[in-house]
């Protein structure tokens, strides 16, 4: 079987674009109310539609965007059902990593956790943008320090959506300050070595998270 030769710049191109694109969904610069057009786009990225179009496709492909009503794409909001989902996907995979974590108990991975956490709380502001990062920094450490790629692989996934921040910044500022403040005493919790504790603990952290997003 004969494959042809990708165009290797194009392709990159297009992962450029789709890297910035949700670079600026996080940081707000693309809000739900934007509508992303792929002739703006060109223009304002010096580029050809080619890339643009790649990767606003693939970004439909992936759930993060859907064609509005009068042209373009914009930023898609999941259903309650579909957050849901979500969040108990992240239940399930962040709830096992701290059952492992607890069962392993490695001083060594809790003092890392310590550090993470503590550095990601000092924030320099109080935007959505910084309380994500910050949020999903702690989270995904929790699960790297698993040392499981597939289940990291999964967190990436989940936590890497457009959507995800689309969610996340309907929270209040309130309420994301004290979610992001639990993150220490999940830690406590994996120390203790009780595994079905800790992954209660972190269940119930995750659920909160879903709690609030109902609330808004």
């Amino acid at each position: 079987m004969a494959l042809k030769s990708l165009s290797q710049p194009r392709i990159r191109l297009a992962d450029k674009v789709y890297d910035q694109i949700i670079a600026a969904i996080h940081d707000g610069s693309i809000s739900p109310d934007d509508r992303l057009v792929q002739e703006k786009l060109a223009d304002e990225l010096g580029i050809s539609r080619t890339p643009i179009r790649e990767a606003l496709f693939r970004m439909e492909q992936e759930g993060i965007l859907c064609v509005a009503k009068r042209g373009g794409f914009v930023i898609r909001i999941p259903k309650a059902g579909e957050i849901d989902e979500l969040y108990a996907a992240r239940a399930a995979i962040e709830g096992h990593a701290a059952r492992q974590l607890a069962i392993t108990n490695d001083p060594e991975a809790i003092k890392n956790l310590r550090a993470v956490i503590t550095k990601e709380e000092q924030l320099k502001d109080d935007s959505v943008a910084s309380y994500f990062k910050a949020n999903m920094t702690i989270h995904r450490a929790f699960v790297q320090a698993t040392d499981n790629r597939f289940l990291l692989e999964f967190f990436d996934n989940i936590w890497g959506k457009g959507t995800s921040f689309a969610l996340f910044a309907t929270i209040k500022s309130q309420s994301l300050a004290t979610s992001l403040g639990e993150h220490m005493a999940l830690v406590d919790i994996i120390e203790s070595g009780d595994g079905t504790r800790a992954a209660e603990a972190m269940i119930a952290h995750i659920c909160d998270g879903r709690e609030l997003q109902r609330a808004n």
